[in-house]
């Protein structure tokens, strides 16, 4: 302050004084220009104090001349100042020591209150703190929510993700994936977890396309197991949707047939109210409500796994996956079970299954597009439909039991008209129900066979005996049989047949009763089903009931009496083949006289059994003469005869007579066929018993006595025992022997050697070979009982005579031989 002082006096007084020269006074104004900059305070003063030494030589000499100057003008204003002022200073100290006391209270006061002031600055400084860290963290905070606003959104779609992936909802989830990468991750990309997220998304893609493959094939087995369920459904459904018409069907059939009597033979109204009936219970039970595939199969697996697998854009090994796993099916369904054959319920599940198969996928071709397509369900369905055919044609061949069969073909045609509902071509099933309807015609055949059997077996082979007017009517009602005369009979009285007969008559009814089962819902017209019938009905007649008429015939049981019957019961049915034709016109509604109506041949398969049965006759009756004639207990070396007919033949004679009483009731031809059978029979066996080889030797009254026996021979069939011979026709049968014994009792052999060959020869019908066998054995019966004879006359004469005779019947008979 002094050196400022006296610079400021420096340059008053240079002010003042008088310069000698210019330059002086520049020099002094420079200084002082100086010195008042100096003074100024500003700084930095480097450039004025160097202006000041640049300048000049020896400026800093003066500068510092100038400058003492200043500072001493300085101290003397300070010392006059001080001067001026020291009273008032010396009164300020005294006051200052006045107030010293109360500084140093205001001191203590000012520190104590500095204290206190710090003490509560402390939690000030603290909250101030608490403060700014609030306020960063409120700074901090808005930065991350508007952060987190942003990514929120993100974190919404992955939660979003994570539920849809927890609730299998993959298809949302693949498009959840879609915007979380096309929309939401550009965002946020620059974060780490964004980052973890795009990295978690193609493994999710992965989990997704196996647990969506895997749903796949839990619902491909699910439908394998459940397939027949979904089958018996659709099949309930398509069955359901025919009830309807076929009920009308059946009704417009009824009404048809009702009361409709031809020739005493109509169609039972109460069999076509019971057809009926039990149709319409039916269409009540299929009015109840029938689930629908969607009922029974969740899909959902199937549509889910194809968008799944689209929205990856592998649908194509989609496709593939799935059409081979179901052909693989396929091949399981169709492979059937070994016993299948045994139980309806086989074919039943054999059905059932591919119905629901083919259903299943007849629901996928509809509701996807591209998965499956039509060309490989008709390749599929082809596929099948072969195996199909040759496994039931296989199966079916096994099946003995018609109703079986039958339950087989509606089994079929249900399981066709199923499939056909679902556009599937089905004709190669109907043809293959053909091949079973002759099937099953033979397993009907079969049956009837045996029930023709056991009708056989339980018949007695008697006419039916009738004690009133019911009973009457009760046969009239089972058999179609007109006879004025027997209407005119007082009862008790007796029909011609046996109880056969109606039994036939109605079994051959429910034949075809059987067979009509058979050819409904085959989508054939009133004209075929009417050849089917009588085809198959002359199967029956022609094969079945021919076959055990034959049978029956040759039973070794059955005797003269049962084959006679036989022979009227198939005259009588002969005579009903004619109302069956009716009968089944009135099913068919095909009038007989239409050009391709088949008849039936019921003339030539009971013609055929009658004549069979009359062979039968002359056969058994023959058999019946042979067991009488081996009773003969001829002694053939007896002298003379017993005068009366031996008694096997009476016994015979007798036999024949009750016989050929109970062929009255045979037509006229097959009595008379039988009656000279017996004769011819008789007189042949007669013969041949002569003529034994074992027989050895015979005499003569051997011979009368068997003369006496043809004589009762000829005397029978001169008794006319069957009416309607001519004449002495039926004697004629008798004629070999006749002539054979009257030689040897007249003997007359000269005459029948000189006759022999002429046609009026009285012995023309005795051959030289059987004469000469005779008389050969008389000749050893001659020598052998005549050995002391040979000294008579006489019979040294016939001895001579039988050994010419012998000689010249050898020689014709060699005669004859040679011309031969």
């Amino acid at each position: 302050m002094c050196c400022v002082g006296e610079v400021g006096s420096c340059s008053d007084t240079g002010k003042s004084g008088a310069c000698g020269t210019m330059l002086e006074e520049e020099t002094d104004q420079t200084y002082e220009n100086v010195l008042a900059e100096i003074q100024s305070f500003e700084l930095p003063i480097e450039a004025t104090l160097r202006s000041v030494y640049d300048d000049q030589p020896n400026a800093h000499k003066k500068f510092m001349e100038k400058l003492d100057a200043c500072i001493r003008n300085h101290d003397k204003e300070i010392e006059k100042m001080c001067n001026f002022h020291h009273q008032g200073f010396v009164d300020a100290i005294t006051e200052l020591l006045k107030v010293r006391t109360d500084a140093e209270k205001l001191k203590v006061q000012v520190t104590d209150t500095n204290r206190r002031f710090q003490d509560a600055g402390k939690e000030v400084i603290v909250h101030t703190e608490d403060i700014i860290r609030c306020r960063i963290q409120q700074r901090n905070i808005t930065t991350v929510v508007e952060k987190l606003q942003l990514c929120l959104p993100v974190l919404e779609m992955y939660s979003k993700l994570k539920e849809q992936m927890s609730a299998k909802r993959y298809y949302s989830a693949l498009k959840t994936m879609e915007q979380l990468e096309n929309v939401y991750f550009p965002w946020v990309s620059q974060y780490r977890f964004c980052q973890l997220m795009i990295e978690n998304l193609p493994k999710l893609r992965e989990d997704i396309k196996e647990i969506s493959m895997s749903d796949l094939k839990d619902f491909l087995e699910s439908i394998r197991k459940h397939s027949d369920k979904i089958g018996e459904t659709a099949m309930k459904q398509a069955q359901h949707q025919k009830t309807f018409s076929v009920s009308l069907q059946k009704q417009n059939k009824m009404k048809f047939g009702k009361n409709i009597y031809i020739n005493h033979d109509r169609i039972p109204e109460e069999r076509n109210e019971t057809v009926l009936k039990h149709s319409l219970e039916e269409e009540d039970e299929n009015e109840e409500e029938v689930l629908t595939v969607q009922d029974l199969v969740d899909f959902s697996p199937v549509y889910r796994c194809l968008h799944i697998y689209s929205v990856l854009g592998d649908e194509e090994t989609f496709e593939n996956y799935y059409r081979k796993q179901r052909k693989k099916q396929a091949r399981l369904v169709l492979q059937p079970q070994s016993n299948m054959h045994e139980t309806v319920d086989g074919y039943r599940r054999y059905f059932t299954q591919i119905v629901g198969f083919f259903v299943v996928e007849d629901h996928i071709l509809h509701v996807t597009q591209g998965l499956v397509t039509r060309a490989y369900t008709d390749e599929l369905w082809n596929m099948a439909l072969s195996k199909i055919i040759a496994v039931l044609r296989a199966h079916s061949s096994y099946c003995t039991d018609p109703d079986l069969v039958l339950e087989l073909k509606n089994l079929i045609v249900i399981f066709a008209d199923t499939l056909q509902g679902y556009g599937f071509p089905v004709n190669r099933l109907f043809d293959l129900l053909f091949e079973i309807r002759d099937q099953y015609n033979e397993t009907l055949l079969k049956k009837w066979a045996g029930v023709f059997r056991d009708i056989f077996e339980e018949d007695n082979y008697s006419p039916i005996p009738i004690v009133n007017e019911e009973e009457y009517k009760i046969v009239i009602s089972k058999f179609p049989f007109q006879d004025p005369d027997l209407e005119k009979q007082s009862f008790p009285k007796k029909f011609p047949m046996s109880q056969s007969v109606p039994h036939i008559y109605i079994q051959v009814k429910e034949f075809i009763y059987a067979s009509l089962k058979f050819s409904e819902s085959l989508h054939r017209s009133s004209t075929e089903i009417d050849d089917m019938l009588r085809k198959s009905t002359n199967l029956l007649l022609t094969r079945t009931l021919s076959s055990c008429l034959l049978n029956l015939i040759r039973k070794p049981h059955i005797g003269l009496t049962e084959l006679v019957q036989i022979i009227i019961n198939t005259t009588h049915l002969e005579q009903a083949c004619k109302y069956l034709e009716d009968f089944i016109t009135n099913i068919t509604n095909i009038s007989q006289e239409t050009v391709h109506t088949t008849r039936l041949y019921g003339l030539s398969t009971f013609k055929d059994a009658r004549h069979a049965a009359e062979g039968e006759i002359y056969t058994k009756l023959n058999q019946k003469i042979d067991e009488f004639v081996q009773l003969a207990d001829y002694d053939w070396t007896m002298s003379e005869p017993d005068g009366r007919a031996s008694g096997y033949l009476m016994d015979l004679i007798n036999f024949l007579r009750s016989i050929f009483q109970v062929f009255t009731h045979l037509p006229g031809k097959v009595a008379q066929t039988a009656c000279m059978s017996a004769c011819q029979h008789l007189s042949t066996s007669l013969m041949q018993m002569l003529l034994d080889s074992e027989l050895k030797q015979i005499s003569m009254g051997a011979v009368q006595q068997f003369n006496l026996d043809v004589i009762q021979c000829e005397l029978f069939a001169s008794s006319e025992p069957v009416p309607g011979f001519q004449g002495d026709t039926l004697q004629l049968a008798f004629i070999d022997l006749r002539q054979l014994l009257d030689l040897f009792m007249v003997w007359d052999w000269s005459t029948y050697l000189a006759d022999y060959g002429q046609p009026a020869s009285k012995y023309l019908r005795v051959n030289p070979n059987t004469a000469l066998t005779l008389l050969e054995k008389m000749k050893d019966t001659s020598k052998k009982n005549n050995i002391f004879a040979q000294f008579r006359k006489n019979d040294r004469d016939k001895q001579k005579l039988i050994e010419t005779v012998v000689k010249q019947l050898r020689s014709l008979v060699n005669g004859m031989s040679q011309h031969t």
